[in-house]
């Protein structure tokens, strides 16, 4: 049986950010800190907050007592970070439970033990916001911060959430390498880039597993598919499909190379 998961103690590099009070000095809070704190805050989507709400009341029998975080889940990582990964939006019972992108659900069981191999997280195992995990020159994020029914949020809802991003992005002064987890994810951040400016419009680029593209600013796009159990099981990705796209995300960060011609 899962344990109620404890406050964090402190806030070591790539570690949550604390919950602010209100009324209290933010002063010495960094910008990233404070933008995941008016994440935390937002209620633009009401079948959004109503869903997590209920599915933190109605809970599933192996978490029942969990004490479910059922708000809009803040981003995590190293504020240095110079690779971003974009994924589509929390889990019903995985990051609405726990607070924490890709944490506690099957999504996360297979994602953090590829970035602890390829050197972008201190543990493999990621189970809740006080466990300990810390990334190292990675920031996770969503195009949605709530979770959705079904997985499936609506276009006024991603709609919503846009600005989040774009604001995110902004403050991540040192990103080089974007690794967008699924289509959604994907096509969230081409409008990103049309929206900011970056482009005319959104660019016209293929979604496939490990496509890479340059970007505007010397940044690079790799393309994964996501790693919900929907795909890990059924084979369409593997561990080592899934390995190269950060190991590649590596290489970038590290060097002036360029991306490879997509492949077909």
């Amino acid at each position: 049986m899962s344990s109620v998961p404890q406050a964090n103690p402190g806030l070591p590099i790539g570690s949550p950010a604390p919950e602010v009070n209100p009324g209290a000095d933010t002063t010495s809070l960094s910008p990233l800190i404070l933008f995941n704190q008016e994440v935390i805050r937002c209620q633009r989507c009401t079948r959004l907050r109503k869903y997590c709400e209920d599915i933190a009341t109605s809970k599933r029998r192996a978490y029942r007592d969990w004490i479910y975080w059922a708000k809009p889940v803040p981003s995590f990582g190293d504020e240095k970070a110079r690779v971003l990964i974009l994924g589509l939006a929390p889990g019903a019972h995985g990051s609405n439970r726990t607070g924490r992108p890709f944490t506690g659900d099957g999504s996360g069981d297979f994602l953090y033990p590829v970035l602890y191999d390829a050197g972008f997280a201190s543990q493999p195992n990621s189970v809740s916001r006080g466990d300990g995990m810390q990334l190292k020159d990675c920031w996770i994020t969503s195009v949605v911060r709530c979770a959705p029914p079904d997985n499936k949020p609506k276009n006024s809802e991603l709609k919503n959430c846009s600005p989040y991003l774009d604001q995110e992005i902004k403050l991540l002064t040192n990103l080089k390498v974007i690794v967008c987890l699924g289509r959604i994810a994907f096509d969230g951040y081409l409008e990103h880039l049309a929206r900011t400016g970056q482009s005319e419009r959104k660019p016209r680029f293929k979604f496939a597993h490990g496509g890479e593209y340059a970007l505007p600013g010397g940044r690079f796009l790799i393309a994964s598919y996501h790693p919900s159990l929907q795909n890990t099981n059924t084979g369409k990705l593997t561990r080592s499909m899934f390995f190269h796209v950060f190991d590649r995300a590596r290489t970038l960060v590290n060097s002036s190379d360029t991306p490879r011609t997509l492949r077909r």
